[in-house]
């Protein structure tokens, strides 16, 4: 069985945070099945889906912790959206971040002791870092438009994430302690969004809408190589690898509705 890095989140700006390789088994996703937006699980095989987060206001971005053990998410259920973590059986749901703010998209470190998110404390989205009992909350960016997606390296040396600060939505790695952010993509007038590294860390998967509408793309980790993998006439996007890094995992709405899909690595 297939073990995935990370989760695949149903809907286009509730988008996935990645993490290290698990050996569990399990996809953990977001579903609005039962009215509102909440965390599910289920096994590869799409079998025994799970809702874990049964809370009425809206639960998404869930993220696997590295150790299979734990799902970082956000909720809203305190009034704005916070990172929150759970239990991989859905027990002992605890806010993280606890701000006025919105807080949103943690994306575990590969050791398990960080998570980066996405805050909008400072007025515009930013990359901020924590450790894993929230403690700690450093803000990494400071562009003057919104950051966002992070995800971290498999090496956990570095970050990955979306900005707006050249116009338009473009990929840019740093450093993880903030340093060094370059431009990866640069597309004028589209979206590159939702990087995902690949378990060796030699490739991103990536969302772009470049060739008009919003399909799965794949580039060197230095932004060399950057190739489509799906060609679907609606939207396939939310990338995210397993374990082994011969498959990704994506949303479509091909069928109507925002479903979970799969595909080698090289879009077959």
């Amino acid at each position: 069985m297939k073990s995935w890095l990370g989760v695949v989140a149903l809907c286009l700006l509730s988008v996935s945070a990645r993490a290290g390789p698990l050996t569990n088994g399990k996809i953990a996703f977001t579903s609005d099945r039962d009215g509102n937006d909440e965390i599910y699980v289920m096994n590869d095989n799409g079998s025994g889906q799970t809702n874990l987060s049964n809370n009425g206001a809206s639960d998404y971005n869930p993220a696997w912790s590295p150790d299979g053990t734990r799902i970082a998410f956000t909720s809203s259920r305190d009034g704005n959206n916070e990172i929150y973590v759970m239990n991989a059986n859905g027990s002992g749901q605890t806010n993280l971040s606890n701000n006025g703010a919105s807080d949103h998209n943690p994306a575990w470190s590969p050791d398990g002791t960080r998570i980066a998110f996405v805050s909008q404390r400072d007025g515009n989205g930013e990359i901020y870092v924590m450790n894993a009992n929230g403690t700690g909350q450093t803000r990494l960016t400071t562009a003057v438009a919104a950051d966002g997606e992070p995800a971290w390296s498999p090496d956990g040396t570095r970050i990955a994430f979306q900005s707006f600060r050249d116009g338009n939505n473009e990929i840019y790695v740093m450093n993880a302690n903030g340093t060094g952010q370059t431009r990866l993509t640069n597309n004028v007038a589209v979206y590159d969004v939702e990087p995902a590294w690949s378990p060796d860390g030699s490739r991103i998967a990536f969302a772009s809408n470049r060739d008009g509408i919003g399909q799965i793309y794949v580039m060197n980790a230095n932004g060399t190589g950057q190739t489509r993998l799906s060609n679907n006439a609606v939207f396939d996007t939310d990338p995210t690898w397993s374990a082994d890094g011969s498959q990704i995992a994506f949303w479509s709405d091909r069928d109507g509705n925002n479903e979970i899909y799969v595909m080698n690595a090289n879009g077959t």
